[in-house]
């Protein structure tokens, strides 16, 4: 059995879930320990507990420990098993946070399936299902199988109440993929969406990012979402490139302008096309597992975040991979699976 100290690097949550989705997809059994040690409320909280209460009806495990606030959990995985899920997180904890961790053993699983998760599907500290729709589901494809995300319904902090709907066409074995240009923009989208709260914000948010970015009146969305679904608000600017597509997100907060909210993003979307990296920090970080599984392939990504490392020093426990990055690390590095 792996055992793994979950205060390490990052010391968050994408240590377990990794560590979930890999055990499911190798059938090797784990025990982690101080989950989630770094954070201000160690422990399993709903979103976590639904991830392991989903991996293990996924992939048939036998679990010790899954309670809220417990700090240590023993998974043991039986046979993952493609079919329909319904998995219900219960507050505005993240559903593609839920996603992750199951995602990479239905890839690969012995038939399709069919989510459905309901919970937040726009947090500020996981990605949107815009992210997984535009970004990551793309580079995922061109792996093998074909995913579908479905926005049902929107759910923000701190209500929740969303919901999204996955199709997967699982394959056989991932195909390696490589990403190291980012080639011309053919596609530059920036959407403001508010529920429940006045259409002004989006306006505003909107006239900073045109002004930043100097986006036409063509590249500008408002999306006026029912009131049922807020108080809520988000921004997102979509790039779609040659060879790779990436999406920024801003999160509308209490106390912080419109404007305040808009100038972070375009000051995102200026860093990443300031650097020589086809691959955003965030998107870098959730293709490292799925590049692991297929055994070999790279991308060009900015300087690394502490949260990738751990998720590479985590994959590495559990597959005989190793995740190397090459380059100065200041404009960009090479991360390659090495087999």
């Amino acid at each position: 059995m792996i055992t793994i100290d979950g205060s390490v690097g990052e010391g968050g949550g994408q240590i377990l879930r990794s560590a979930l989705a890999l055990s499911m997809v190798t059938g090797q059994p784990f025990r982690i320990e101080n989950i989630r040690a770094n954070r201000d409320k160690p422990g399993l909280m709903r979103q976590h507990l639904t991830a392991v209460r989903a991996a293990a009806e996924v992939g048939r495990a036998s679990v010790e420990g899954d309670e809220i606030g417990s700090t240590a959990l023993s998974f043991k995985p039986g046979t993952t098993n493609g079919g329909d899920y319904t998995f219900a997180i219960g507050t505005a904890g993240s559903t593609t946070l839920v996603l992750q961790t199951v995602l990479p053993a239905l890839l690969t699983a012995d038939e399709p399936s069919t989510l459905e998760i309901s919970g937040g599907t726009h947090n500020g500290h996981a990605p949107t299902v815009h992210f997984l729709q535009n970004a990551f589901v793309p580079v995922i494809e061109r792996m093998g199988p074909k995913v579908e995300v479905e926005l049902v319904r929107h759910g923000f902090y701190p209500a929740g109440g969303g919901m999204i709907r996955v199709r997967i066409e699982p394959v056989q074995s991932l195909t390696p993929i490589e990403i190291l240009e980012r080639g011309q923009t053919t596609r530059r989208l920036a959407i403001a969406s508010v529920a429940g709260l006045s259409g002004s914000i989006a306006k505003r948010e909107l006239k900073i990012i045109a002004k930043r970015l100097s986006f036409e009146d063509n590249e500008l969305r408002i999306e006026q979402l029912p009131d049922a679904y807020g108080p809520g608000n988000v921004v997102g600017v979509e790039l779609e490139s040659e060879h790779v597509a990436e999406v920024f997100t801003g999160f509308g907060e209490r106390g912080v302008s419109a404007e305040k909210v808009a100038e972070r993003v375009a000051s995102h979307v200026r860093r990443y096309l300031s650097l020589d990296a086809p691959v955003g920090e965030h998107l870098a970080d959730q293709l490292l597992l799925p590049m692991a599984l297929a055994g070999g392939g790279a991308i060009r990504t900015g300087p690394l975040s502490r949260h990738c490392t751990t998720n590479a020093q985590t994959i590495e426990r559990f597959l005989p991979v190793k995740v190397h990055a090459e380059g100065s690390g200041q404009r960009s590095v090479t991360v390659r699976i090495l087999g």
